[in-house]
């Protein structure tokens, strides 16, 4: 090699180092994941969330959920940056050949397959649509492997302004602005002013009014999880907590838990990050 090669060369490498984003960096699949069931090659992607296989499986990717196209559906107003998402997924799959990671529960209810998927060169798919910003964490009491480092992904993300989380339609509610987002689905942070049970059930209640104020709704399965895990929900009063989930009318909007995930506490206990 010339030296005025090596010192390009040499260069390079110490451009790539300081500057990360450079280099071919890209979110990994956990230690944890599930091992792969073998391999198939994408052909078509439906939104940022689902796509097709060249053996006519479609995959739904387990754990997340990017904004959504009408898809033939009858009057569903298409949500913003579902194109982007889209495209997003396109970039990362399309024609690549992918591992399947299977889901606890490995179909839904219209037979998609669930699953985490892997490309060749290590990529974890769904971790780098969460850490690009295109997708949020959505998990289910019987599919939610690999919560805590999608969380962190999508935290990041959140952090940078990336995709989604540069437009307002998908901006963390606050408790009193969950009343304009009944059933939908949405992350609402707030500080808890009072948690009360109630025949086995916890209420977070964030407002002085129970009766319109928004509330996190703990049944008595999930408050166990909760408390085996150092974030007992009737120790939460006066903390800051995220929660995700559908919002529903009870008594002013409120969020039902399903399993632990959902819930983050901000300032102290299993998860102090944002």
């Amino acid at each position: 090699m010339q030296l005025s090669s090596f010192f390009a060369a040499l260069l390079l490498a110490t451009v790539m180092v300081a500057r990360p984003g450079i280099a071919a960096a890209f979110a990994t699949l956990p230690a944890d994941a599930t091992t792969g069931t073998g391999q198939a090659r994408v052909v078509s992607v439906t939104d940022g969330d689902t796509l097709v296989l060249d053996n006519g499986v479609t995959v739904r990717l387990v754990g997340l959920q990017a904004p959504k196209l009408p898809l033939d559906r009858p009057n569903f107003r298409e949500w913003p940056l579902a194109r982007e998402a889209k495209r997003a997924l396109e970039e990362l799959v399309l024609n690549k050949r992918l591992t399947l990671h299977p889901a606890t529960t490995p179909t839904d209810r219209w037979q998609r397959t669930l699953a985490h998927l892997s490309r060749d060169d290590g990529l974890w798919v769904q971790g780098e649509m969460l850490r690009l910003g295109w997708a949020r964490m959505y998990t289910f009491p019987d599919n939610r492997m690999l919560a805590s480092s999608m969380r962190g992904l999508e935290r990041e993300a959140r952090a940078a302004r990336r995709g989604i989380w540069r437009h307002p339609y998908y901006a963390v509610l606050t408790p009193a602005g969950a009343i304009k987002a009944l059933n939908t689905f949405q992350l609402v942070e707030g500080k808890v002013v009072d948690a009360a049970e109630v025949k086995g059930r916890v209420y977070l209640n964030f407002g002085e009014d129970w009766k319109t104020d928004f509330t996190i709704m703990v049944p008595a399965k999930v408050k166990r999880a909760l408390a085996r895990q150092g974030d007992d929900p009737v120790s939460l009063e006066g903390r800051t907590v995220r929660v995700r989930g559908w919002l529903k009318s009870y008594n002013g909007p409120m969020v039902e838990l399903t399993h632990p995930e959902q819930l983050e506490v901000l300032d102290g206990g299993s998860d102090q990050r944002r």
